[in-house]
């Protein structure tokens, strides 16, 4: 079955323009999807982007595994997905603390769990994928995490969607970035050989 899987790598941050604050703070996801056809070593991108009115951080990252997801979805093929992104909540959460939620009945330790419908809904997204959890540390000049940072904060602050995924614009990015700010190298594609894929959540 893996054989016949293609790899993928999305690269997802989100942002809220004051976060924590009183009122309704308007936020933003983005992400930077990467992928290879079998056998070749040209990658190709698209991104994604969506906005909210009024949420919260935490939201918008639950937002943007389930957007990206349901985008490799669309064409109805299981993959082979590494999703990396800077949310400690995320990272965290797909790969303990939900299986621990689905066990007690969906509820947390210490209560109610917080944006529940949001991680059901990003779980069901998941669901026909196979998914390895990476996380990277955030606003070090990761170059595809700056990037899915740039898509967030101009989605938060143009209140703008793509409606699924466009062409990327992630080479014109770094050609102007490069120039202003220091960045690492970036990632280089998942390799297929180390692709370790987290514990499917069972919800059932």
């Amino acid at each position: 079955m893996r054989a016949e899987q293609s790899l993928v790598a999305v690269y997802a941050d989100e942002s809220c323009l004051g976060n924590g604050r009183e009122g309704d703070n308007p936020g933003g996801a983005g992400g930077l999807v990467e992928w290879r056809k079998p056998g070749s070593l040209t990658t190709q991108r698209w991104d994604f982007w969506i906005s909210e009115t009024a949420t919260t951080n935490n939201r918008m990252a639950l937002s943007s595994v389930s957007e990206a997801f349901r985008g490799l979805s669309r064409k109805g093929k299981s993959l082979r997905v590494v999703f990396t992104t800077d949310s400690r909540y995320i990272v965290d959460g797909m790969t303990s603390w939900v299986h621990g939620w689905i066990e007690r009945g969906w509820r947390r330790k210490a209560g109610p769990i917080e944006n529940l419908e949001l991680w059901k809904e990003a779980i069901a997204a998941i669901a026909p994928h196979e998914v390895e959890w990476r996380w990277v540390r955030g606003h070090r000049g990761h170059p595809q995490n700056e990037y899915a940072n740039f898509l967030a904060t101009r989605a938060a602050a143009e209140q703008t969607s793509a409606d699924g995924f466009v062409l990327s614009g992630f080479d014109d990015w770094i050609a102007l970035k490069g120039k202003a700010t220091k960045l690492t190298e970036a990632s280089p594609f998942p390799d297929e050989g180390t692709f370790q894929p987290g514990r499917r959540i069972w919800t059932t």
